[in-house]
């Protein structure tokens, strides 16, 4: 089994992370079967779980409660249900702990979804921590509340695309315990710049980031956009016309 100083190592959460990647060796393979999975110490097991499902979706959730207070959390889990309505989803780790954004959401039936950028991904990483309720995440990591179209939770000002979202259907998993949390977007804020004619958002040129692992942070660079997959012909090139 490969240890973690083979992969890299950190100076700290708030300073420039340092590490020496390892050139992959393409005749060294690691293979661990169920047993040996499970017998991993558990927070390395979670962390080598986390890492194999790909880059995620990162976004900051913001909250508020019945008298007013707000929270703010950090979700890698969320995901898009549909278009028609407008869904969208993610995943509550198991309600073992008093957990502030689910409570809330559940109280007032609204929140907002807010992309993540380089300017705030250690203040977002920070919201992770496991704040007192009285205490908001807003004001322990420097983030700005920001309301506006008369939605009651706050967005997060710092986001540059964000979303209003109302609570629409709580899906509690039995076979690990987690909750999936199901909204309907009802209001949408991104830059102007960054709508194409075809509808598409370019995220990367809002500088959205994306995540891989527990703690892992990325930009991104686009390789292509590629046409509709058709059994007869094969995929070209999607010329990238943005709206005037």
């Amino acid at each position: 089994m490969i240890e973690d100083k083979d992969f890299c190592h950190y100076s700290g959460l708030f300073s420039v992370a340092s590490y020496e990647q390892k050139e992959i060796m393409t005749d060294s393979v690691t293979q661990l079967d169920y047993s040996q999975i499970m017998a991993m110490e558990s927070r390395k097991r979670a962390q080598l779980i986390n890492s194999l499902g790909g880059f995620k979706s990162v976004c900051l959730i913001s909250t508020i409660d019945g008298t007013g207070s707000t929270n703010v959390a950090i979700f890698n889990s969320i995901f898009h249900i549909g278009a028609n309505p407008p869904l969208i989803a993610f995943i509550v780790r198991p309600d073992s702990v008093d957990r502030h954004t689910l409570s809330n959401i559940l109280e007032t039936g609204m929140y907002t979804i807010n992309h993540l950028n380089e300017n705030i991904y250690k203040q977002a990483h920070q919201t992770s921590a496991r704040y007192a309720k009285e205490i908001s995440e807003f004001d322990a990591t420097g983030l700005t509340r920001e309301f506006k179209n008369g939605w009651k939770a706050p967005f997060v000002k710092e986001s540059r695309i964000q979303m209003g979202v109302e609570f629409k259907q709580r899906l509690d998993i039995a076979l690990n315990g987690t909750i999936m949390v199901i909204g309907e977007i009802k209001h949408i804020s991104f830059p102007s710049d960054c709508l194409c004619v075809d509808g598409f958002v370019d995220i990367e040129k809002a500088k959205s980031i994306t995540c891989s692992g527990l703690d892992s942070y990325h930009t991104t660079y686009r390789i292509g956009r590629l046409s509709y997959a058709k059994p007869d012909s094969t995929p070209n090139f999607v010329n990238i016309a943005y709206e005037d």
